[in-house]
C-alpha cells in the first residue's frame, strides 16, 4: 500500500479508503492504480467499467430490501468475475432460470411476499442474467454442471418445466456458456458432501490477482471461502465432477429428451 501510494503520489489513507471500499473510485483513479499494478489494457477497460457501476452504488442497491445484504456482496463479485463455475444438485441456477421457474421458486420459498415484492425478486434475477450478454466489460465465461435430478424435478406446470429445459438448450449454445449434466448413473464424486457451490475466478493478468472465491448460500446467509486449502478442495471436487459429467453434446441430448418427456406428460 505504501509503495503504491508513493508511485501514485496519493496519501496512504486515500488508498486505504479505496481498498476497504469506504468510498467509490473514479474510473480515472482505477486506471491509474491498474497501470501501477501492471494490468493489461483489457483489464483496465474492465476495471474502469466496474468503477462506473460502483460509483453509482451498483444496480442491485436500488432494489433495497428485495435483495438481502449478504447477497449484494455476491452480486458484486459475480459482476467482476471473468469465469463462473457452478455445480447445482437441486435447482436450475438463477442465471439460467426462466421467469416461470423463478416465480414458482420465489412463491414457494416466500409465500407471504406480495406480488410487487415477488416481482422485484424476479427483476433482480433477470438483471443478473444480463451479464451473460454483456459487452463491456466482457461477459464472464459460465461453466455449469447440473445433476440430472435437477432436470427431472418438475415445476407444478410440467409444460413450463419443458420450456425451462428448452431454454437451457438455447442458453447452452452461447459462446461463453458451457452446460453439462451429471447423470444419475455417474456414481459418487470426490467431496460429494459439498452440496451446491459456485467458484468465481477473477482477472489474473494483474500484479496481485484476487484469489478464486467459493460461494455457497442458503435461506439465512452465505459462506465465502478463498484460503488456498479451501480452493484446492473445491478444485478437486470440480475436477471430479467434470470427469463424470456428460460432454456438452450428450448433455444437450439428455436435456432435450427430458423436455420431450415433460411435454408428453402434460
Amino acid at each position: 500500500m505504501v509503495a503504491a501510494a508513493k508511485e501514485l503520489e496519493w496519501s496512504t489513507p486515500r488508498i486505504w479508503r479505496y481498498e476497504t471500499g469506504q468510498v467509490p473510485m473514479h474510473p480515472n483513479d482505477v486506471e491509474a492504480m491498474c497501470r501501477v499494478y501492471g494490468a493489461t489494457p483489457e483489464t483496465i477497460k474492465t476495471m474502469r467499467s466496474l468503477a462506473r457501476e460502483t460509483k453509482a452504488h451498483g444496480w442491485w442497491h436500488s432494489y433495497g430490501e428485495a435483495i438481502e445484504d449478504w447477497f449484494k456482496l455476491y452480486v458484486g463479485l459475480e459482476a467482476a468475475a471473468t469465469k463462473i463455475r457452478k455445480y447445482e444438485a437441486d435447482l436450475i441456477p438463477g442465471l439460467l432460470q426462466t421467469v416461470e421457474y423463478m416465480r414458482e421458486v420465489i412463491a414457494l420459498d416466500q409465500p407471504d411476499l406480495s406480488e410487487v415484492e415477488q416481482q422485484a425478486k424476479v427483476d433482480i434475477r433477470l438483471r443478473r442474467q444480463r451479464l451473460l450478454a454483456r459487452a463491456v466489460p466482457r461477459a464472464p465465461y459460465l461453466e455449469v454442471i447440473l445433476s440430472e435430478a435437477v432436470l427431472r424435478r418438475p415445476l407444478r406446470d410440467r409444460a413450463a418445466m419443458a420450456r425451462q429445459l428448452d431454454a437451457l438448450v438455447v442458453t447452452g449454445e452461447r459462446h461463453n456458456v458451457n452446460l453439462r449434466v451429471l447423470p444419475l448413473h455417474a456414481g459418487l464424486f470426490r467431496w460429494g458432501d459439498t452440496g451446491a457451490f459456485t467458484m468465481l475466478d477473477f482477472p489474473i493478468d494483474v500484479r496481485e490477482p484476487d484469489p478464486t472465491t467459493i460461494y455457497m448460500d442458503g435461506p439465512c446467509g452465505a459462506v465465502y471461502l478463498d484460503k488456498p486449502h479451501e480452493i484446492q478442495t473445491y478444485e478437486e471436487a470440480w475436477r471430479s465432477l467434470g470427469e463424470r459429467a456428460l460432454d456438452v453434446d450428450d448433455s444437450r441430448e439428455l436435456i432435450t429428451a427430458i423436455a420431450k418427456e415433460m411435454t408428453h406428460e402434460t
